[in-house]
């Protein structure tokens, strides 16, 4: 199972290409992915780089959960699948992100890969330079989503 972790800088040439991080890449290759999918994150202005496998189970997922005769429903699957490319990166290790992509994401050179779980997400990295939230809110949004379960120990009691 593949799990991307880390935060790593890159640049994109003139015609849009970027080095996927050697970290990432190792993954990948260890993996078999030879094929990844590219969007706009749903939510972020930012680029979701899916293993081709992992885009499938999503893909999946999304389909089960949407009913073909909904046409609300139909028009959310088309906008999630149309809006993807699938990417290959060359013998170098490098995938073009073409320029439709750039333009959504703001990205004008200078990029932030950052590994989430299983797919990769590309940043302006100028669109990084500040925390995604603030430290009082992470916090308490933490201890919203997990409460006192991030803190139970193998007993089931908490420590203190």
């Amino acid at each position: 199972m593949i799990r991307f972790l880390g935060n790593i800088e890159a640049k994109t040439d003139a015609k849009g290409r970027v080095f996927i991080p050697a970290a990432f890449r190792k993954q990948l290759q260890a993996a078999s992915e030879e094929s990844l999918v590219l969007r706009k994150d749903v939510f972020q202005d930012c680029l979701v780089l899916y293993p081709e496998s992992v885009w499938f189970k999503t893909q999946e997922q999304l389909r089960r959960r949407l009913n073909r005769w909904n046409a609300r429903q139909q028009a959310v699957f088309r906008q999630f699948v149309s809006d993807a490319e699938v990417v290959v990166p060359d013998g170098n290790g490098r995938i073009l992100i073409p320029r439709r992509y750039l333009q959504m994401a703001g990205i004008e050179g200078e990029v932030r890969f950052i590994g989430m779980d299983n797919t990769i997400e590309i940043w302006a990295k100028a669109r990084t330079e500040q925390p995604f939230m603030e430290a009082e809110d992470f916090s308490q949004a933490l201890q919203e989503a997990l409460g006192d379960d991030l803190w139970e120990d193998k007993e089931g009691g908490q420590d203190q």
